[in-house]
């Protein structure tokens, strides 16, 4: 009797969390988690080889550094039990190959195709971590989805737009100049990155609002940090790179302003990452 009258103020708690531990959710959580740092890590290398193949020079080291990033991560992914998966292990695996292969020619092509090649890889992994979140959605907790669903559509893509134009406006910094496709281009990410990142601060101020336990007391602060670094570098890429006349800003120092904002944004993916493999965990 005593067993089950403690069962019941356990499963009638506030806090809608599970009786078992709930280790597919954590396995997910982990694979989104090294995916992450993939993305991260070609963006960085599709941002320096760009700014290389423009004619700076010094990014070659951090080129070859963000290489060894990626492998890193490619291991890490191959290491988790969801990679056994064949669905999952096949398009994996074909992004990974199609990564090593553009990373050995990359040095040889022109800028732009050099660029373009390492974002529509990115894309498919942004792809593959929305598969990888849907696949396994129905063995994860409500909670778990609704944090997964920000991560996956918020904040990857979001710190792909700022990837976009951190890689973009260090190739037109190290160049001098800028031409009409160029800035055509620019011009709509920063459209797009504006108005992710408003549904971006919807979507997290509605969810620590419903799951306060489950995040710090000062992430709504973080919060207003992230819309405020977001907005500050939209406009440096407005004053620094659309106008070439006023382009005096260093190139190495324009895309570590931009892995700053990037920065903040995995810090609140790292953040939701460990709400939800917390919240695997269950009370058993």
């Amino acid at each position: 009797m005593r067993i089950l009258f403690i069962l019941t103020l356990l499963m009638g708690t506030i806090y809608a969390k599970a009786l078992f531990s709930n280790n597919n959710q954590a396995d997910s959580s982990r694979y989104v988690n090294a995916l992450k740092e993939l993305v991260i890590a070609t963006q960085k290398t599709r941002g320096s080889t760009n700014a290389y193949l423009n004619g700076n020079t010094a990014t070659l080291l951090l080129m070859y550094t963000y290489r060894d990033d990626m492998k890193t991560a490619i291991g890490t992914m191959e290491s988790l039990p969801l990679a056994s998966d064949p669905v999952i292990n096949k398009r994996s695996t074909d992004i990974s190959n199609a990564l090593i292969d553009l990373n050995r020619k990359a040095i040889k092509l022109k800028p732009t195709e050099a660029f373009e090649h390492y974002t529509g890889l990115i894309e498919k992994l942004l792809m593959l971590a929305q598969s990888v979140s849907k696949h396994g959605s129905k063995d994860l907790s409500p909670f778990g989805q609704n944090s997964t669903n920000i991560m996956m559509e918020d904040i990857l893509p979001l710190t792909e737009y700022i990837g976009q134009l951190r890689g973009l406006g260090s190739g037109v910094i190290a160049k001098g100049s800028i031409n009409e496709e160029e800035k055509m281009k620019i011009l709509a990410i920063i459209v797009a990155t504006n108005k992710l990142s408003s549904k971006f601060q919807t979507d997290m101020t509605k969810i620590v609002s419903q799951h306060k336990e489950q995040y710090p007391a000062n992430t709504n602060t973080k919060l207003d940090q992230i819309k405020v670094s977001i907005q500050k570098y939209t406009d440096l890429v407005k004053t620094k790179v659309l106008t070439p006349s006023e382009n005096t800003t260093d190139s190495e120092l324009y895309f570590k302003n931009g892995t700053h904002v990037i920065d903040m944004l995995v810090d609140n993916f790292d953040l939701n990452n460990k709400a939800i493999l917390n919240d695997s965990k269950g009370w058993l």
